[in-house]
């Protein structure tokens, strides 16, 4: 077995639907370890790393959202995937609050589900950002992407992997309208015309940790139906 495969940890209790990923993520040349309890995969990830983690909800004693908090307390890059059965945007917002960074709702799509997979674990230049220097400052807040924190008014943050990615395209493009569908495609490895509320619930996220008053930003500013614009000086 290779040690350059990505590894995958899979957190599901369904265990027909856990072998079926199991296979098909393993067919695709993953390295795949199964758990169906979080508590036994938050022992697992105190001593061995992994590339993604593929969480479900709904699991028998602790549920996914609490794993996926004292999962981002032990490893604060790791992309999450979460899975869940139910379609409410409370559920969707309640996982990406908890430190997911992105969402997939059951039953599921085989060849989406794949993709999605792929595109979290992909590896570009995005870590590097250029002309984007480090110790980047905006408004009271300073964002460190090379090395994963923030400096806000509430104080200082680890940053996951797709933050750092949303972040590195907003920086870099500061004062551009970036259209969703860009968005998606460049951080999340979508198609441009994927229906998904994750991009919005993310930029909600990212309000919270470094707008003055998420709820009238200054800096991650919506552009009516074409996408997202980022404004350093908070105009």
């Amino acid at each position: 077995m290779s040690d350059d495969k990505p590894r995958i940890m899979l957190v599901e209790d369904e265990l027909h639907l856990a072998r079926g990923i199991c296979f098909n993520l393993e067919l695709d040349g993953y390295v795949v370890s199964h758990f169906d309890r979080g508590e036994t995969a938050l022992e697992a990830l105190r001593v061995e790393r992994c590339n993604l983690i593929i969480l479900d909800v709904m699991l028998p004693g602790m549920d996914g959202f609490q794993v996926c908090k004292e999962m981002r307390e032990l490893d604060s890059r790791v992309p999450i995937l979460m899975l869940t059965a139910r379609s409410e945007d409370v559920d969707r917002v309640s996982g990406l609050e908890s430190g997911a960074d992105d969402y997939l709702t059951k039953p599921f799509n085989l060849a989406e589900f794949l993709l999605r997979v792929k595109g979290m674990l992909r590896r570009s230049s995005w870590y590097r950002p250029d002309p984007v220097e480090e110790g980047y400052q905006f408004g009271v807040n300073e964002a460190y992407l090379l090395s994963y924190r923030a400096k806000t008014a509430q104080g200082e943050i680890d940053l996951t992997e797709m933050e750092v990615r949303v972040l590195s395209l907003f920086f870099q493009r500061e004062g551009q309208v970036i259209p969703r569908g860009e968005l998606l495609e460049s951080v999340w490895g979508y198609s441009s015309d994927t229906e998904t509320r994750t991009l919005d619930n993310f930029v909600v996220r990212l309000r919270k940790y470094f707008e003055p008053d998420p709820t009238r930003p200054t800096h991650f500013l919506t552009v009516r139906g074409v996408g997202y614009r980022f404004s350093r000086s908070g105009a």
